[in-house]
């Protein structure tokens, strides 16, 4: 899928504008935002990634607080070493691991706009489509959506109901101005929808809080579409991420394109994604639940639909 990515990336789709070749060996200062588990995991497949490929590509691994000034590239891997890596002027950026609205936000406050080929992202966050693409292979019969937001998130709530509607589903939404009021309004939406889809939103789905929102969805028979392993784990009834491997990949792909042509690639998501289910949790509701293989086909074949109407 590497090779595939990689194709994909050079065949000028992808990259703003062409450029000469990076002469001789393309040095990326690689910055964690800390030594966690996904981190130090897509390190290792980042340097296996470039390795695999004969990439003539140099990775130092600076720390959080040092300077990149001798790099060519630099790699940030989740929102603090992003925000560290972009007040470094004149080094291009490649940020990966952190979530669109984080991103935006980031840029939305920053006093200055970089050239558009001097940094990129690879958002951690799956695209709408992909995430109504799961709704629909797992639970088709379910159309009605709940969403709880954070003020500051910045969610585009009516971009995404139209998705829905375009779709035959219907969102029910609503804000959550402050933490106290977080599960009366869980209740509500809850009462009038037939699954939660949870976001990337940390004033609402927290370590402090994940357990009991699962619990009363739980209760009230609405299953929670969750964002990762851990979420699945935990109860959610099923989630469609990429792996810190699957993001390395793409990492790897890009800078391999970037040592080639000098230009970093416009903002995208991820192109390989995993899909986990919790069948204890299925059964425990009453959902005959597809396998995470018979739901990655069938997502991959409404992915390759729309992909053939946008090109008519």
């Amino acid at each position: 899928m590497f090779r595939q990515i990689a194709i994909l990336l050079l065949s000028g789709t992808a990259v703003l504008m062409a450029g000469a070749a990076w002469p001789g060996t393309l040095n990326v200062s690689l910055i964690l935002s800390d030594s966690s588990p996904p981190y130090r995991q897509f390190s290792e497949s980042f340097n296996k990634a470039l390795a695999a490929n004969k990439a003539d590509v140099t990775v130092v691994e600076s720390p959080l607080t040092g300077s990149a000034a001798h790099a060519d590239l630099i790699v940030a891997v989740g929102m603090k070493a992003t925000e560290i890596a972009f007040a470094q002027n004149g080094t291009p950026v490649l940020a990966v691991m952190v979530p669109e609205t984080g991103y935006q936000e980031m840029l939305a406050r920053a006093s200055r706009q970089p050239p558009v080929h001097k940094i990129s992202v690879i958002y951690l966050n799956q695209p709408w489509d992909r995430q109504i693409d799961l709704l629909h292979a797992a639970l088709p019969e379910r159309r009605r959506i709940g969403l709880l937001y954070s003020p500051d998130s910045h969610i585009d709530v009516e971009g995404l109901r139209e998705r829905i509607a375009k779709r035959g589903g219907l969102l029910v939404a609503q804000p959550v101005s402050s933490e106290d009021r977080l599960y009366s309004i869980l209740e509500n939406v809850l009462a009038k929808s037939d699954v939660l889809l949870a976001i990337p939103d940390n004033a609402i789905y927290n370590s402090s809080n994940i357990r009991n929102t699962l619990l009363t969805s739980y209760r009230l028979g609405v299953p929670l579409i969750g964002l990762s392993q851990s979420y699945v784990n935990a109860g959610a009834l099923c989630a469609v991420f990429s792996t810190p491997e699957q993001i390395a990949d793409q990492a790897g792909a890009t800078v391999i394109s970037f040592s080639q042509n000098a230009r970093l690639p416009a903002p995208q998501y991820l192109a390989d994604f995993t899909i986990a289910v919790n069948q204890q949790v299925a059964r425990s509701l009453g959902i005959e639940l597809p396998s995470p293989e018979q739901i990655h086909s069938q997502m991959d074949k409404a992915q390759m639909g729309r992909a053939g109407r946008q090109g008519k």
